[in-house]
Formats: structure tokens, C-alpha cells, sequence
């Protein structure tokens, strides 16, 4: 393979890895059926394997790639063009709206949310709901989706396959709903956009530390749902946390696109705007809450602890023990083990590195989190600030092992050495 040819073959890798999401939601829209789309989806990719090496990548790979799936889709594009000329009409805006006369289109026209309210219906199980969605919507792979939710990659494939199954089955249409059918499907929702981000802002596995177009994506989709449920707390919680996160990524990789850490990172680089739209969506949040006599939700009081380290000058001034009373907040109404590792490091922050370590050692006794490199990587550093060498050097090179990222092993190998 010439150079030409390399450089063709890795530019069809992005492009699918950044654009399938959207192409798929894009495609399902067209022809009403996840499992058609993802076929017409795939028939794109290899004709640009095929065709990109030989006549050069296109100046918009997306646009190329939806293109060629309606060509290859022949006759049933067809039909489906002739029907959505004739939709209008008959009154009809989409191809897959089933709402009674005299009621209003959806709001959002976005086929991404769109894919996300479908992939949570309640027919599907929650879990079932978070891997189909972080699959079709963030794109990520069954190996991904099982390292994210520590559980097999067997385990996950089943889950999609079973959803796709039910979506097929139950003909649950593919749209946003409206009353109390979108408010029943809200947590889950919330819950995916979070993964998304997660995901983006963290990379699980590959070469990149950050992958940009999902936190983007994961932030659109975010500030919609407030537009779509104006009075809604969590969806501004949440807005609120992937805006407050999202103010630093810039600032979490250097000029040689190695790590930097939340300490080190030079504050003049976080996004002052995204903070300010971070904060203001919280205020709302906590404004919604009060007029409710609600207390804070699991988002809400997430971006809270954001938002702590988006007003301190510099990483020595945090407010570490209101962190860590708003993580033991979060730790007695949201209990999981992510909750306590996180609370550990802010209980180190302000007690010591011996106190964290104590609670970092309960929770490893439980074997939860055993898999999971973050527990590990937590416990070498505070082994570390305690001149524990030897148990620290250990603890670097178990994390740098379950990782999947390489930018991130190279930082724990480098801690370890």
C-alpha cells in the first residue's frame, strides 16, 4: 500500500468512526428500520474503502458517505423520495410520525435525540437502553460500551442485538414523544447523553485522550433537551456538568498531546464562556428545585463539584471540603462505587492521603471496581504520597494494564516508573 493510499484507508477510519452515529439516526429516519440503516450504512463504508484510495478523499466525507448509502439503497430510496413528496400533502412532515390529526410536529428535528428516544424506550431494560444507545448515538464499540459499564463484551452484544430486536418487533416508532411518555423516558435519556460525553471527554481505548465530536455532540443534545423541557431540573444539571467539563478540555492535553492533569493544567486555557453557561444552567437548575421544594438531583450536584473547581483562581485554592460534602451528599442519595472513589480523593484533598487511602481500601474489598484502572490509579498516587514505593509501583502498573487508552497508560507507566 503507497503512502496515497495509507493516508485514504485512515481517512475512511475517521470519517466512519466520527460520522456512523449520525449517519445511521440519519439513514433510520429515511427508512423507518435501525437494522436497514446500519446495512445501507455499512455499503457506504466499503465503497469508500474501495473508492477513496483510488480518486481521493472528498472535501466532506459525511456528506459523500450519506449519499452513496441513499444510492445503494436503489429502489427503496425511490419509493421513499416519492413518499416524502407526497407527505406534505397529506399534512405530514416525516416519514415516521404517528400522531393523531390536529397535534402539533415535534419540536426538535435532530435525529440523534431522535435515535436516543427511540433507543430508550421503557419496553427495553435500562441496561439493554444505555448500550444500544451509546452503539447507535456515540458510536462506540461493544468492547468500549463493556469496559465503560464493566461487564463482558459478550454481555453488551447481547443486550443490542435483543434491543434491536424488541425496537423491530414492538414497531416502536422513531421519534421524540411528547407528555408523559418523553418524561418517562428522561433519566435514561439524561443518563446516555452522560455516557456520550463520558466517553468523549475520557476515551476508553485507542490513541486519542479526547474524542472531541462526542463531547460535542453529547453538549447539542444536552442544551436541546433544556429548550424541549424548559422545566426540567436534571436536563439544566445536566447541561450544566458537560458545560462546566467541557470548559477544560483544551487545557487537559499539552502541545505534544500528552495528559495533563486537573492540578496542572494552566487555568487561563478553560473556556470562561462555557463556564458562564455552565454556571447559569445550574442556577436554573437550583432555582427549579427550590420552586419545587425538591433537593438537588444526581446532575445537579455533579456540576456543583464542577462548578467548585470552575470558580477557584488556582488548583491550591479549591474549596476541597465543600467538595467533599457535596460528594458525601451525592454518595448517601446516588450510592455507587464510582461515587466513593471520587469522594476518596476529595476526602485526601482535605484530611490527608491516609484517610483517602482507607476508604479507596473499603471499596477494593468489595471487588466492584477491580477492573476498573481509575481505583488503582487513585491508590498509587495516595500510596505514593505516603512513601509507599514499592505498593504504589504496583498499583500504577495494575491501572496502566486495564487500561485501554494509550495515552493515559503511558501517564500511569511513567507514575509507576
Amino acid at each position: 500500500m503507497n503512502p496515497q493510499q495509507e493516508r485514504a484507508r485512515r481517512a475512511v477510519e475517521a470519517a466512519w468512526r466520527i460520522e456512523w452515529p449520525r449517519l445511521v439516526a440519519g439513514l433510520t429516519r429515511l427508512v423507518g428500520d435501525i437494522a436497514t440503516a446500519e446495512e445501507l450504512a455499512q455499503d457506504a463504508h466499503v465503497a469508500a474503502l474501495e473508492q477513496w484510495p483510488r480518486d481521493g478523499v472528498p472535501p466532506n466525507p459525511g456528506g459523500w458517505l450519506m449519499l452513496t448509502a441513499k444510492h445503494r439503497a436503489g429502489p427503496l430510496w425511490g419509493c421513499l423520495v416519492n413518499l416524502a413528496r407526497l407527505l406534505p400533502l397529506l399534512g405530514r412532515e416525516t416519514l415516521t410520525a404517528e400522531q393523531p390529526p390536529g397535534e402539533p410536529e415535534p419540536a426538535i428535528a435532530d435525529d440523534l435525540l431522535r435515535m436516543i428516544f427511540t433507543a430508550c424506550h421503557p419496553v427495553l431494560s435500562p441496561p439493554a437502553r444505555a448500550a444500544l444507545t451509546l452503539r447507535m448515538v456515540g458510536g462506540l464499540t461493544t468492547a468500549e460500551i463493556a469496559r465503560a459499564h464493566l461487564v463482558p463484551e459478550s454481555t453488551v452484544a447481547q443486550r443490542i442485538v435483543r434491543a434491536k430486536r424488541t425496537i423491530a418487533a414492538k414497531r416502536i416508532p422513531y421519534e421524540v414523544p411528547a407528555g408523559a411518555e418523553l418524561a418517562a423516558r428522561l433519566d435514561s435519556v439524561l443518563e446516555v447523553i452522560y455516557l456520550i460525553f463520558n466517553e468523549g471527554y475520557t476515551a476508553t481505548s485507542g490513541e486519542r485522550w479526547v474524542r472531541a465530536e462526542l463531547c460535542e455532540d453529547a453538549l447539542r443534545l444536552a442544551r436541546i433537551l433544556t429548550g424541549l423541557l424548559p422545566e426540567e431540573p436534571e436536563a439544566y444539571g445536566l447541561a450544566a456538568l458537560l458545560e462546566l467539563q467541557a470548559s477544560r478540555t483544551t487545557a487537559r492535553s499539552d502541545a505534544d498531546n500528552a495528559l495533563v492533569l486537573l492540578p496542572d493544567q494552566d487555568r487561563s486555557r478553560w473556556n470562561r464562556l462555557s463556564i458562564e453557561r455552565g454556571l447559569t444552567a445550574l442556577g436554573r437548575a437550583h432555582t427549579l428545585n427550590r420552586m419545587r421544594d425538591l433537593p438537588p438531583g444526581r446532575y445537579a450536584l455533579q456540576a456543583a463539584i464542577a462548578s467548585v473547581h470552575a470558580v477557584a483562581p488556582t488548583a491550591a485554592e479549591t474549596d476541597w471540603r465543600r467538595i467533599a460534602g457535596l460528594y458525601a451528599i451525592l454518595a448517601q442519595r446516588f450510592p455507587s462505587p464510582i461515587v466513593e472513589l471520587n469522594r476518596a480523593v476529595a476526602v485526601a484533598m482535605v484530611h490527608g492521603p491516609g484517610a483517602g487511602l482507607e476508604l479507596i481500601d473499603a471499596i477494593a474489598e468489595t471487588g466492584a471496581l477491580d477492573d476498573y484502572h481509575l481505583l488503582h490509579a487513585v491508590r498509587g498516587d495516595l500510596l505514593a504520597r505516603l512513601g509507599r514505593d514499592a505498593e504504589a509501583r504496583a498499583a500504577f502498573r495494575r491501572a496502566a494494564d486495564l487500561t485501554g487508552n494509550e495515552i493515559e497508560r503511558e501517564l500511569l507507566l511513567g507514575r509507576a516508573r
